[in-house]
């Protein structure tokens, strides 16, 4: 557990962990005696709320673009830490989450749930649909959440009962808070409503809060991807069936009924919408929706990657290149002053933490757009081993063990699929595959291949995971495809691209 602490814990967190084997068999006693009761102790239940703006671009003097951050003792965290792994234990047993909500699970992350959305965005362009993306944006989601909506939830839906419900209950009953901002403190006022942000169970029981609306969704045959509050709609519009448009309409009508109904806001205003594809319809498309009051946009923001409207991620690029070379000219300000290893965590710190974030999603893009971001690369590590720009940039990076983008980007991507033929990867990204099973016995049979769908469309069908991924998979040695760990996976494979870009 992350060693923060908490103003109203006795001692310090990390003093705390060092002393812990004195203290074991007491935190031992008060987790084992909350459960077996089936009460929360009250004294863990005040939780100091600090004000975290959300976007550093936003105006600072205005509330509502705070974030409130709850920070609780470090025992309470132990004690929601014990619950939360039974409570997973149970839930991926019984299959009862939604296959479709990424946030905060193991195996799932942003990454995974654009790389199924663009995925099935690029298999519907490739067929020659349009697809209408639509992003909703929900205000202050988990502090409305009705506490008695949420028991139900948790018995009805998740089967709990006894004292592992009465524990629930008493976890949300009795809540209080107060907000600290530099020396001040507020006055303590109770919780009524809502999950604390910054809990290790708050996150789990939106989720759990959350389960109707998928259902509902489904039942318009409108495909969906949910991360915690931030819900994706997309259908696919073929040009001879622009019915579809209107299924997307009831749906949404429908969400906002049920979220009106459950103590939740849909703020229209921050709702985003994006027609993708070009053909002769798509400027009908864009004209009904904007008669139906809702603005189509250029391109949106989707769990921090920009997504346009021709999935060429062009703005998305320029983004990173003009954020990372603004940090690159700070590194070099202070690179004569740090030396080489501190240097190196600023680089990975500021540069390729944008670099490598869901790169998975550029797969197939021209090559042209790849070197704008090995620009990128090239000048981090000129400035980190302090050579000049007429030195060739082969040997800096051969030296520093970086891998070139282009080959960052498909080991991204072969990762993923190594953990999802290895159950260690959302379903949903395991079905974005086949395995390659021959007609007759073939010495093929035992060499894990993966069958390449076919494409019309490079920029598209090609691209898309389904087929990008099986395609430069099956181009991998037998030995790196058959590895028996992630671990073990990820040398091979560093290896092998490591020869091709430096041989």
């Amino acid at each position: 557990m992350k060693p923060s602490t908490c103003a109203l814990d006795p001692i310090p967190t990390n003093f705390f962990k060092e002393v812990s084997g004195v203290l074991i068999d007491n935190v031992l006693d008060i987790v084992n005696s909350s459960l077996d009761t089936g009460v929360f102790p009250d004294c863990l239940k005040t939780a100091v709320v600090k004000p975290l703006l959300k976007k550093n671009n936003l105006d600072p003097s205005s509330l509502e673009n705070y974030r409130p951050i709850s920070n609780l003792p470090f025992l309470s965290k132990i004690l929601e830490k014990a619950v939360i792994i039974q409570l997973n234990e149970h839930l991926n047993k019984h299959a009862i989450l939604d296959k479709f909500q990424s946030g905060f699970r193991t195996n799932h992350s942003t990454e995974t749930a654009l790389v199924k959305v663009v995925n099935d965005l690029r298999v519907n362009a490739d067929r020659g649909h349009l697809s209408v993306l639509i992003l909703l944006d929900l205000s202050a989601a988990f502090d409305t959440i009705d506490h008695n909506i949420l028991k139900n939830r948790l018995s009805q839906w998740v089967g709990l009962s006894g004292s592992v419900l009465n524990w629930f209950e008493s976890y949300l009953a009795g809540r209080k808070f107060f907000v600290s901002c530099g020396n001040y403190n507020s006055k303590t006022h109770d919780i009524l409503y809502g999950v604390p942000q910054g809990s290790i169970l708050g996150p789990l029981l939106f989720s759990i809060y959350m389960l109707p609306l998928g259902q509902i969704i489904s039942g318009h045959n409108v495909s969906y991807h949910s991360y915690a509050d931030d819900t994706q709609l997309y259908v696919s519009i073929a040009p001879d069936d622009p019915k579809s448009l209107d299924s997307l309409t009831q749906c949404l009508t429908c969400i906002s009924e049920w979220m009106n109904s459950n103590f939740l806001k849909l703020n229209k205003e921050k709702t985003e919408i994006l027609v993708i594809g070009n053909n002769g319809y798509s400027e009908a498309i864009r004209n009904k929706l904007d008669a139906l009051g809702l603005k189509v946009k250029s391109e949106v923001k989707s769990l921090g990657v920009t997504v346009d409207c021709n999935l060429n991620f062009k703005s998305h690029i320029n983004k990173i290149t003009r954020t990372a070379f603004f940090h690159l000219r700070n590194i070099a300000k202070v690179r004569p002053l740090i030396s080489s290893k501190d240097a190196e965590k600023l680089v990975h710190a500021f540069v390729f933490s944008r670099l490598d974030y869901c790169n998975a999603l550029l797969s197939g893009l021209p090559k042209k757009d790849i070197n704008r971001l090995q620009l990128v690369q090239n000048a981090a590590a000129r400035i980190l081993t302090r050579k000049r720009k007429s030195e060739h940039i082969s040997p800096v990076l051969m030296s520093l063990h970086w891998l070139p983008v282009s080959f960052r980007i498909d080991f991204k991507i072969l990762l993923m699929v190594f953990k999802a033929l290895n159950n260690l990867a959302p379903s949903y990204i395991s079905e974005c595959l086949t395995p390659y099973i021959p007609n007759r016995n073939l010495r093929s049979s035992t060499e894990c291949l993966l069958r390449i769908p076919r494409a019309k469309l490079k920029r598209s069908g090609e691209a898309a995971f389904c087929c990008y991924a099986p395609k430069i998979w099956n181009s991998l040695p037998v030995g790196i495809r058959q590895a028996n760990t992630v671990e073990h996976f990820k040398k091979l494979l560093k290896t092998h691209y490591f020869n091709m870009a430096f041989s």
